[in-house]
Parts: structure tokens; sequence; C-alpha cells
């Protein structure tokens, strides 16, 4: 039990050594090249725009905390819906299977079942995660490459349940009667991540 929780910070660390900062390759590749900072904040967002869209049924979400270095950044989003333990599998799948049909390469997965995690990446750079935590609450990240250095705005996407502005995220306290469900799916899981 123990392992599982080393291992997510390990593949934090790899997934954001490999994305910040030129760490990916050589040099700045594709849209990167042209971009500052706030340019990739704005393509980060809507790397997460589209992935919470792909999401049916819908899930509750709210804003993380926004990080940059020198030249890189980092865009969250907290999952406020349930995700049962015998629904994760199949919500951990349906990421995957979209993240692969965008054309992100999926390059680490944890399949730890109280802590599994997706980390994927673009082919200009882009990192985007999604990390089972605590409670079972789920994260997502997108790491900037390196681009040109600005300011970056807050994002503009309105979340779809409360911000949660100037406070501390709680725990996933939004009820879904598919997501939070406490028995499994009609249909098998489709991630193996979970299964036992």
């Amino acid at each position: 039990m123990k392992r599982a929780a080393v291992w997510i910070p390990a593949l934090l660390l790899v997934g954001g050594l490999l994305t910040g900062c030129g760490m990916l390759g050589e040099g700045k590749k594709g849209v990167a090249a042209t971009m500052n900072m706030q340019d990739a904040a704005e393509h980060a967002d809507g790397m997460l725009d589209a992935t919470f869209r792909a999401m049916k049924p819908e899930v509750q979400w709210a804003h993380g905390q926004t990080s940059s270095g020198n030249c890189d950044l980092t865009r969250r989003r907290t999952v406020m819906t349930i995700i049962s333990e015998e629904r994760r599998g199949n919500f951990l799948g349906m990421v995957e299977r979209f993240w692969k049909k965008s054309g992100y390469e999926i390059f680490s997965v944890n399949e730890s079942k109280e802590r599994p995690a997706i980390f994927a990446r673009t082919s200009d750079g882009f990192g985007i995660s999604l990390i089972v935590g605590y409670k079972g609450q789920v994260f997502f990240d997108v790491d900037s490459p390196c681009v040109d250095e600005s300011d970056v705005a807050d994002p503009t996407a309105a979340p779809n349940g409360p911000a949660y502005e100037g406070v501390a995220l709680p725990r996933p306290n939004v009820r879904s009667d598919f997501w939070s469900a406490e028995a499994p799916a009609a249909s098998p899981s489709p991630w193996a991540g979970t299964s036992s």
C-alpha cells in the first residue's frame, strides 16, 4: 500500500521534468515555438476544456492554482464529482481513449488500485495528466514546454459549479447517478489499472 503513495510523486516529478523548460527535446517545437506563457496558458486551458467536454456524463470541476517557472507553467482542474472506486476504471478509460484519439502519447500509467494515474504528452511538448488522489479525488494538470516569458492571466472558463475562490478546495462533494454509483457499470471496466 505505501509503495503506491511513493509512485505518484515520482511520476509527477518525471512528468514535470519531461515537459518543463525544454527537457522534452531540443529547443521549442511546433506551436510552442511561437508562444509566450499567456499563449501556453490558453492552449493548456483548451486541452482541459476539450477533455472535460468529452466526459459523458459530465462531472463538476473547479480550477486549481496556476503555477509558473521561468519559462513554463501548469494549469490545474480538480473534479468535484465523487468518482466511486467501482466506476473509476470507466472514468480513466474514457479519458485515456479521448487523449489517444486526440493524438496524445500516453507515456506513463500508474496502475495502482488506490492511486491510479495517466500521463500523456502532445507532439508540441505539452504534458497532461490525470491523477487520482486522496479520497478518490481526481486532478488534471497541463504542463507547458518552455516558451517566451510573459504575464499570465487567470483562466477565463467558468467552472460548472462553485468557484471556491480564495478558499481551499474541499474533497469531492457532488453526487452523480452514474459516476458515484457503488456498483460496477454494466460493461467491464475499460481500464486495467483498477482491476483487483
